[in-house]
C-alpha cells in the first residue's frame, strides 16, 4: 500500500515537473496556443503530441503485464459512450480552459507554486465540480459519485 501510494507521488511529481519545464503552469502559454491569428505558439502542441506519444509506446506493454505493478488489476474502460452531458462537460471545460489559462493539472502545480492566477482558478474549478456533482447530476438523472461508486468503478469495491 505505501509502496502504490509513494509510486503515485513520484509520478505526480514527475509530471509537475514536466509541466514546469514545457511552460505549461503559465497561462500565456495557453492564450499563445489559441491565437491563431496573431503570434501563436506551437509549444502546448509539441507537449501533448509528447504524451500521446508516451501513451502509445508505452500502453501496449502496460496492458500486457499480467498485472500492475501496485494493484490487483488493470482498469480500462470498456468503452466510449458519446451522450450529451459529456460532449457538454467537455464544451464547459474547454470554455474554461481557454478563458483560465488553465487545466486542472498545471493549474494545481501553480497553485503549488504560488501563482496568484491559480488561486482564483482553482477553488473556481473546485466550486465547478461541486456543482456538477450535486446539481447538474442530479438535474440530469445521473449518479451523483460517491466513494463506494467510485471504488467500484477502478474495481476496489
Amino acid at each position: 500500500m505505501i509502496v502504490g501510494l509513494l509510486a503515485a507521488f513520484l509520478c505526480g511529481l514527475v509530471f509537475a515537473l514536466g509541466l514546469v519545464a514545457g511552460g505549461m503552469t503559465q497561462p500565456s502559454k495557453v492564450v499563445g496556443f489559441l491565437d491563431f491569428t496573431g503570434a501563436w505558439d506551437p509549444s502546448l502542441a509539441l507537449v501533448m503530441g509528447s504524451a500521446l506519444g508516451t501513451h502509445a509506446l508505452l500502453r501496449l506493454p502496460v496492458l500486457t503485464r499480467p498485472r500492475p505493478l501496485f494493484e490487483p488489476r488493470v482498469s480500462v474502460p470498456a468503452g466510449i459512450d458519446l451522450d450529451v452531458p459529456l460532449v457538454v462537460g467537455a464544451a464547459i471545460f474547454g470554455v474554461g480552459w481557454g478563458l483560465g489559462g488553465f487545466c486542472p493539472g498545471p493549474a494545481l502545480v501553480a497553485l503549488g507554486g504560488g501563482m496568484d492566477a491559480a488561486a482564483v482558478v482553482v477553488p473556481a474549478m473546485l466550486a465547478g465540480m461541486l456543482l456538477h456533482d450535486r446539481w447538474f447530476a442530479a438535474a440530469l438523472g445521473l449518479p451523483v459519485p460517491t466513494n463506494q461508486a467510485i471504488a467500484e468503478v477502478r474495481g476496489d469495491g
